[in-house]
């Protein structure tokens, strides 16, 4: 493909799962896509490497002029330590090296999490709801949302929240090993389908690359954030799964239920708007 001077430019720093699947959505639109991670040989093809360790404090050779950053690194389970250096520290470096830069940039996207909300009685919450977190990863992420924000450049958050797909396959691991959620309480959860976290910022560049509104802060979950005894009671019944112990209580997310509004309003429409869709994909 043959690139203009008006073919936009967008960085992914943190080329893993998501990233890979927005690039090659960016890829499908006329974006020339560059993917930052430490192993480039796994970035799809099409995609312009950018090698580089974010918990070592690295950045790489980045291309002059970038239109588009997306932030979508992923600390995994390396604890509070682990959360600091990738969505903090490492955020801070990009977003020291943009303000140094002197190109156009037309927008910076960090993917944070719904971990920021402290809501644990199934109350709805969205983008203005109060953020009260106890636990580091919650806090960590509200710190460097703050740090985005008021970084001075064109920036959006989205929280994203229970994201799964292929290769994402907690939940259908505990069904198949007979483990279904308790009704006593009722734990809300909220999911979004990884096909939809890439076509949801995919949507939001694409807003801003045509001069359309885009919001500082999304809410990133499909339109069903159902109870989880429904939905591995649910999903026991598709796979034929006879349950033979309850869990009771929610683990780390806590209860409470996203209202994903404010993207709807932004004109996306969800691949797998709710549970049932997505989890169907991957069982078929």
């Amino acid at each position: 493909m043959a690139f203009s001077k008006e073919t936009p430019v967008t960085l992914i720093v943190g080329c893993g799962d998501v990233g890979s699947r927005l690039a090659i959505e960016l890829l499908s639109l006329g974006h020339k896509v560059y993917g930052l991670r430490r192993d480039v040989s796994r970035l799809p093809e099409g995609v312009n490497p950018v090698a580089a360790d974010l918990a070592a404090g690295e950045l790489g050779e980045w291309p002059d002029h970038i239109d588009f950053v997306v932030y979508c690194a992923a600390a995994g389970r390396q604890g509070e330590e682990g959360y600091r250096k990738i969505y903090f520290e490492g955020l801070g470096r990009v977003v020291n090296k943009l303000k140094n830069n002197k190109n156009q940039l037309k927008r910076l996207f960090f993917t944070s999490s719904t971990a920021v909300y402290h809501q644990v009685t199934g109350e709805w919450v969205d983008e203005v709801s109060p953020t009260h977190p106890e636990r580091f990863n919650g806090k960590v992420m509200l710190e460097s949302e703050k740090l985005v924000l008021d970084s001075d450049l064109p920036a959006t958050v989205v929280r994203f929240g229970g994201i799964y797909g292929p290769g994402r396959n907690y939940m259908l691991k505990k069904v198949q090993g007979g483990e279904v959620y308790s009704n006593d309480p009722v734990i809300f959860g909220n999911r979004i389908h990884a096909d939809d976290c890439a076509g949801m910022l995919a949507h939001l560049i694409e807003l801003e690359k045509h001069g359309k509104c885009v919001h500082p802060l999304y809410l990133g979950v499909d339109s069903d954030p159902a109870p989880l005894s429904e939905v591995t009671l649910w999903l026991a019944q598709q796979m034929g799964v006879t349950p033979t112990c309850e869990i009771h209580g929610g683990g780390r997310g806590g209860s409470k239920r996203c209202r994903n509004q404010r993207i709807l309003d932004a004109g996306y429409k969800f691949h797998f708007s709710s549970y049932r869709d997505g989890y169907l994909s991957l069982m078929s």
